[in-house]
């Protein structure tokens, strides 16, 4: 593979040489055309790790040091940024969606998006912003030790959220229709119960929980029935969120929802306060990372082997490009 010609940082930026990249469902579903924030052609890559090598004017950061992207570019000046809400600022620009990302060589970022860790290896700084989508989900949903959660999906996202909510003390069950999935999230994370959603779900979480139901379920599965049979699985005065984005119209029995009184959420990208919260986590150990990359390639092999990836029949869980 020839070297890129690597780009000049602008001021506030700097410039990153690429060495791991996490593949997200959202570049799954970009590659298939069914994305509802794409437009093409795009770059994709927003799960990013690299080493800092050159900086823009008036930037102080040190040469040489591995960071990771915040890939979600905010305003600064809408109703939601105002807010303390930048993840769904109404102006964003999430690098590798709205705009051309990192699956290159040299990628050029604000200053103010890149976080400098130290002690992670490359790969595992690239997949902090997948797990971060589940660390937001969870802190959306106010989760405590009091709790029963209640995840439905267990890919990357679903099994992220998983991992957070056991964080919070709370019981966490795991809902898939995929049997190797559900084994893998039980022998790896400390899942208190996996559900097969293939069986009939609502009996068997009434049997779990002595007929009182969860009373979060976050849902990361991207199917639409799915979403929408959770209003019928949540206990009374629970809260649903939704982690999952999908171009379908979500509907629902009302007299179901208002007799419990549900919250409904929804929950879009992360903030930095979540970024911190998965780097602390994965270095005491609260939240296994390493173990989520079950695939990996180089970079030059990536454009073969992709294609192959987003077959269901892959196995894959997470998949990693590393640049050497």
């Amino acid at each position: 593979m020839e070297s890129a010609v690597k780009p000049n940082p602008k001021e506030g930026e700097v410039l990153l040489k690429i060495r791991a990249i996490g593949i997200c469902g959202t570049d799954i579903h970009a590659f298939g055309g069914n994305q509802p924030f794409f437009s093409y052609p795009r770059v994709l890559g927003h799960e990013l790790a690299g080493e800092i090598i050159e900086l823009g004017e008036n930037v102080d950061l040190p040469i040489g040091k591995s960071a990771f992207v915040i890939p979600y570019l905010e305003c600064g000046v809408c109703v939601a940024c105002r807010n303390s809400k930048p993840n769904c600022c109404t102006n964003i620009e999430v690098i590798g969606v709205h705009r051309d990302g990192g699956m290159c060589e040299y990628l050029c970022v604000p200053a103010s998006h890149i976080v400098i860790t130290e002690g992670l290896p490359f790969d595992q700084l690239a997949i902090v912003e997948c797990l971060a989508i589940g660390a937001h989900a969870v802190r959306r949903s106010r989760a405590s030790s009091s709790d029963t959660v209640m995840v439905l999906g267990a890919g990357p996202i679903g099994l992220g959220v998983a991992q957070f909510a056991k964080v919070t003390g709370a019981k966490v069950f795991v809902a898939d229709v995929n049997e190797e999935r559900l084994d893998f999230c039980q022998k790896e994370f400390n899942i208190d119960e996996i559900i097969d959603c293939k069986t009939d779900v609502k009996s068997k979480l009434e049997e779990l929980t002595n007929g009182e139901f969860p009373t979060i379920i976050i849902d990361a599965t991207g199917n639409p029935k799915a979403m929408e049979s959770t209003f019928g699985w949540l206990a009374h005065g629970g809260t649903l969120v939704f982690v999952s984005v999908v171009k379908a119209d979500i509907s629902f029995s009302d007299p179901e929802f208002h007799k419990r009184e549900t919250t409904l959420l929804g929950s879009r990208n992360a903030t930095k306060e979540d970024f911190e919260h998965v780097v602390s986590c994965i270095q005491n150990g609260k939240v296994k990372s390493a173990n989520m990359v079950t695939h990996r390639t180089t970079f030059d092999q990536f454009t073969t082997i992709f294609p192959e990836w987003v077959k269901p029949e892959s196995g894959v869980v997470k998949a990693v490009i590393e640049l050497t």
